[in-house]
């Protein structure tokens, strides 16, 4: 006698493939990959390799997610231009907090406050306009004389804003934001006083050039000249990390000062003013993890 198969019978689906230990050290190296930010994919095969299976593995994608966001990371975006771009939860030991920052950069403990509004002029000034931020294949760029000349016209900007409110215009000592910045950097000598015109590390053409060489070793910046106190260019890797700090209060409140007229793709500015100095306000509103 003939048997039939029974067809009515749901088929029994495929059992997932097993994650193997060779699976899960590949994505740790991946990951791996992804905290070193000067390195590129077209440089390293074994990289370029572990991309190439993210995008079109998804299983292993979903393991190599899961290693990074055990390891307090957030995974911005995997791509060739970018590699493997993530950036550290509060939580996470890769966190770069202020007190790491001032350590690594050997910043005063009173210069902080400046320190994280250079860290934001940056990145205003480099991706002045929704657009650019939005455009993969936009690059910006800053010098440390321009973003010193930003800084002052929004604190001229800040300046007038207060004087039309009638709001005082000397800051209190624990006032956060940048309402209470624009008297203390103004104040700030520009370059300092040295014989040979050195600038001073304190002087805040010092300050943002500490603050681009942190971004320049971090992979976020890339030096190309020495001009206007030092010529940089954004990475796919800043513009990332812009991306995901844009709806910050700080950044949008910088940004929509208005003192960067945009025409050509290039910002123009007023030459920064030469001021006294005077004590600063550590710490208030920074673009790092608080301690």
């Amino acid at each position: 006698m003939t048997e039939y198969a029974d067809r009515s019978a749901p088929e029994t689906a495929a059992a997932p493939a097993a994650v193997t230990p060779a699976d899960a050290a590949d994505a740790a190296r991946l990951v791996a990959f992804g905290l070193q930010p000067k390195l590129l994919p077209a440089r390293d095969q074994e990289y370029a390799d572990l991309l190439r299976r993210y995008r079109e593995d998804p299983p292993f994608a979903r393991l190599a997610d899961a290693v990074a966001a055990g390891l307090g990371l957030v995974v911005l975006e995997v791509s060739p231009r970018a590699g493997m771009a993530v950036t550290a939860a509060e939580d996470s030991v890769f966190a770069v907090r202020m007190g790491d920052y001032a350590r690594r950069a050997a910043v005063d403990s009173a210069d902080r406050f400046l320190h994280g509004l250079a860290h934001l002029a940056v990145a205003a000034l480099a991706y002045p306009r929704p657009e650019d931020l939005a455009d993969d294949g936009y690059i910006g760029r800053v010098t440390v004389n321009g973003v010193d000349a930003f800084v002052r016209q929004a604190c001229r900007r800040l300046e007038e804003r207060a004087e039309e409110r009638g709001e005082n215009t000397d800051p209190a000592s624990d006032s956060p934001g940048l309402e209470a910045a624009w008297r203390i950097w103004v104040r700030r000598s520009a370059t300092g006083a040295t014989k040979d015109a050195r600038r001073l590390p304190g002087s805040t053409t010092g300050i943002v050039g500490k603050a681009a060489a942190f971004l320049t070793e971090s992979g976020f910046l890339q030096r190309t000249g020495d001009d206007n106190g030092g010529t940089y260019r954004t990475t796919a890797r800043f513009q990332l990390q812009v991306r995901d700090m844009a709806g910050s209060a700080a950044l949008a409140e910088l940004l929509d000062l208005g003192v960067v007229p945009v025409t050509d793709g290039t910002a123009s500015l007023l030459p920064a003013e030469d001021t006294e100095d005077l004590d600063l306000v550590a710490d208030a509103g920074l673009p790092f993890h608080a301690p």
